[in-house]
């Protein structure tokens, strides 16, 4: 991880190495955290925060399924998330806002305790890789399944839900794979320990529905709606295991991991390798993120 020099923590701007929690606090005992992921691109007039809104009012969704009292507005939060980019003199950064149960009580009832706000920016490449998004990525399907929402809520970005994905992420790398492409109960595809996932059939872009228990990712929103604008038919349903091996593209999309290709799951090779819609695509969002297609610059945060 790259250290940067401050972190917003509890309502000020504090030092990287000064930004500490007690060894008790709720949230490291029973995962009560919630957090969100978002990116600023360099762009000709400026760094700007790609969709801060819809990151924003997700994360207080997520404090809403949880109980938990930010006692900030959505404004004091985006105040927050502009103020440590800057603090830290960032163009291109990674962001991660966290609200947790903190130090009080211990005790799986988390509501007696505190809770606690930060927002850390750093500089973070590719989640999968330095080469994930032109070489493509390797997965298997994990033999861990992705929470069901009658055990805990997926829409949620919460921190318990990550044990989940952890147990995936370990297992496919303990093998030789890149990434776990995981499924639900019912043994239809989720998503990956990180990610959403798209597939490619016949020029048909298809990608599993809420119904799934995936989080409704924010890239993958707007790999929704640029495709949908590109004029590529985009389908929110089911998909099975066997349905991974015949696509003619897979790929993983999410605000670390960006637009990442799957070269291969299970040792199936897929399609032929040339990733025509999702080259399409991951040129879209780039044109997108960094200023340059002026018909969403709705989606742009510019810091000055």
């Amino acid at each position: 991880m790259d250290k940067t020099s401050k972190i917003w923590l509890d309502g000020r701007l504090v030092d990287w190495d000064g930004a500490r929690v007690h060894v008790l606090t709720h949230a490291l005992h029973y995962g009560t955290a919630i957090f969100e992921g978002l990116r600023c691109y360099e762009t000709d007039d400026g760094p700007a925060i790609f969709r801060i809104e819809d990151h924003v009012w997700r994360f207080i969704n997520s404090a809403k399924i949880y109980l938990m009292d930010l006692q900030v507005s959505a404004e004091g939060i985006i105040d927050a998330i502009r103020a440590t980019v800057k603090a830290n003199n960032l163009k291109e950064c990674y962001i991660r806002p966290i609200a947790f149960y903190g130090y009080g009580e211990m005790g799986v009832n988390p509501l007696p305790n505190k809770v606690q706000f930060a927002v850390a920016a750093w500089h973070w490449e590719n989640y999968l890789g330095k080469d994930a998004q032109t070489k493509g990525v390797r997965c298997m399907v994990s033999s861990w399944r992705r929470i069901s929402p009658l055990t805990l809520p997926p829409e949620a970005k919460a921190s318990a839900n990550y044990a989940n994905a952890g147990l995936a992420k370990m297992e496919a790398v303990k093998a030789g794979y890149d990434e776990a492409i995981m499924l639900n109960t019912l043994g239809m595809v989720a998503e990956g320990t990180g990610e959403n996932i798209f597939r490619v059939k016949r020029g048909i872009l298809s990608t599993p529905n809420a119904a799934a228990g995936i989080l409704r990712g924010i890239t993958r929103d707007t790999v929704i709606q640029l495709a949908t604008d590109a004029g590529v038919k985009c389908q929110r349903i089911g998909v099975s295991r066997e349905e991974l091996y015949t696509a003619d593209e897979l790929f993983l999309c999410g605000t670390a991991a960006g637009i990442t290709p799957i070269r291969e799951v299970d040792g199936r090779i897929i399609g032929d390798g040339n990733y025509a819609v999702t080259r399409n695509l991951q040129a879209r969002l780039d044109e997108v993120v960094h200023g340059r297609n002026k018909n969403y610059s709705k989606w742009l945060a510019y810091l000055d």
